[in-house]
């Protein structure tokens, strides 16, 4: 009785395996880049305000980090907001994978005080940001990519 229930599961771990493969098989896209996405909400009459700070850092930042193969590209969209709990800008990042975004903190952390400053004008910096907009969210979405 206990040999034929364990051949039974068996039998039932390597149809759900051979299933899972042959699935992965037949879809028509692959795995492609990965987008870290921020949703920022400018507060009234401040989003050209912001979108001069991230030029002046983010847009930095993430130039160095194009350079030093931490990140693929970045991108911001800006749009009006569609109701008034709605973000209105869209900041993007894309690397090359999900491995690449782990343990390269102290690269990270070089550009940006190479860039901004010393942790104590990061913080200001950070600070003053706060005064001109919201952080609504953020998300990690991978792309996928037709075959």
């Amino acid at each position: 009785m206990k040999t034929t229930i364990k051949i039974s599961l068996l039998f039932a771990a390597f149809y759900f395996v051979a299933g899972n493969f042959t699935m992965a098989q037949d879809k028509p896209f692959k795995d492609g880049t990965v987008w870290q996405l921020s949703f920022i909400k400018s507060k009234p009459n401040m989003g050209e305000e912001y979108l001069k700070g991230l030029s002046a850092t983010w847009k930095k930042v993430h130039d160095e980090a194009i350079k030093q193969g931490l990140l693929v590209s970045y991108k911001i969209l800006s749009g009006e907001a569609s109701n008034p709990g709605d973000w209105d800008i869209l900041l993007m990042e894309e690397f090359k994978n999900m491995a690449a975004m782990e343990g390269q903190d102290a690269k990270w952390d070089a550009i940006m005080t190479s860039v901004v400053g010393n942790q104590d004008q990061q913080k200001a910096l950070s600070m003053k940001r706060v005064e001109i907009r919201d952080i609504y969210g953020g998300k990690m979405m991978r792309e996928l990519v037709y075959k």
